[in-house]
């Protein structure tokens, strides 16, 4: 224990304990303080109690490095042959990934953040919070779509590995015509009539390109990747959708991030809009 490193004696710690200035927080760890313990602190506590070689990671090291927006359990992961401790409240990791070059130089051990959000997708409960990790930590610039791309390369075999890779160069703004030919393969699998592809409309705005379109319906489908969502980008599409929507053009909007996880609920909602406008699939 660091309290007895540094000269405290057991009891002397069990003379704080009994008159009520520090509160005893699991087997390895003491508060010195009776308020809250802070975030930092719980992990500090996790990391501790859980033993040798345990380090903060997946989303719990995400947030260490500055994610914010999502929330959970602490992770904590260990070298497989670590024996932990499995204290209450913190998800436990016994992986071979990981390596000494995973880790930080912080003072609280935790994961490089690219490893750790690849590591954070992979645990994830669904492949939608998967990619939701893998969006928020780039979004919030705590890690590059490179710096990803690195650190899944070391990942060789996992069921959700081609699923990461592709979101992934969504998140790189390399897939955007992959995401579209996507949701031509899901349309005529769910039994969409076929659309026209990169139709050209003039607008008051100029030329527009559109992605998807059922001219005999006046429906437009717009697949967009994760670049639309920067400010100037989503500035001019909402331009753009204005002008055809004074057109009279009905337009859904689809990210790709939503074909990878939720393609049926878009999918739907596209059939809904055909048959409004008179298809009758």
């Amino acid at each position: 224990m660091q309290l007895y490193a540094v000269g405290w004696t057991r009891w002397q710690v069990q003379a704080q304990v009994v008159a009520g200035r520090w509160v005893i927080k699991g087997r390895q760890t003491i508060a010195v303080t009776t308020g809250a313990v802070p975030e930092y602190g719980k992990w500090w506590v996790a990391v501790l109690e859980v033993g040798s070689g345990a380090a903060l990671d997946g989303a719990s090291a995400l947030r260490a490095a500055g994610l914010k927006g999502f929330d959970g359990p602490i992770h904590v992961s260990t070298p497989k042959s670590a024996r932990p401790r499995h204290p209450r409240g913190v998800v436990v990791h016994e992986t071979r990934r990981r390596q000494p070059a995973d880790l930080t130089l912080s003072k609280l051990p935790r994961v490089r953040p690219s490893v750790a959000a690849v590591r954070a997708a992979l645990w994830a409960v669904s492949d939608r919070q998967a990619s939701l990790l893998l969006v928020m930590s780039v979004q919030q610039r705590v890690v590059t779509p490179a710096q990803l791309d690195e650190a899944l390369s070391s990942v060789r075999r996992h069921r959700r590995r081609r699923f990461l890779k592709k979101v992934i160069d969504e998140i790189a703004g390399g897939a955007q015509s992959t995401g579209e030919l996507d949701f031509l393969r899901l349309g005529r699998d769910y039994g969409l009539p076929e659309p026209d592809r990169q139709t050209r409309r003039v607008t008051a705005a100029g030329i527009a390109f559109l992605d998807v379109e059922w001219t005999e319906y006046d429906v437009v489908v717009e697949i967009e990747g994760v670049h639309h969502q920067e400010a100037d980008r989503a500035l001019a599409d909402a331009l753009r959708q204005n002008e055809l929507t004074i057109g009279r053009s009905h337009v859904l909007r689809i990210p790709v991030i939503g074909l990878l996880t939720t393609p049926d609920r878009f999918l739907a909602q596209v059939a809904r809009l055909l048959r409004a406008q008179g298809w009758r699939g």
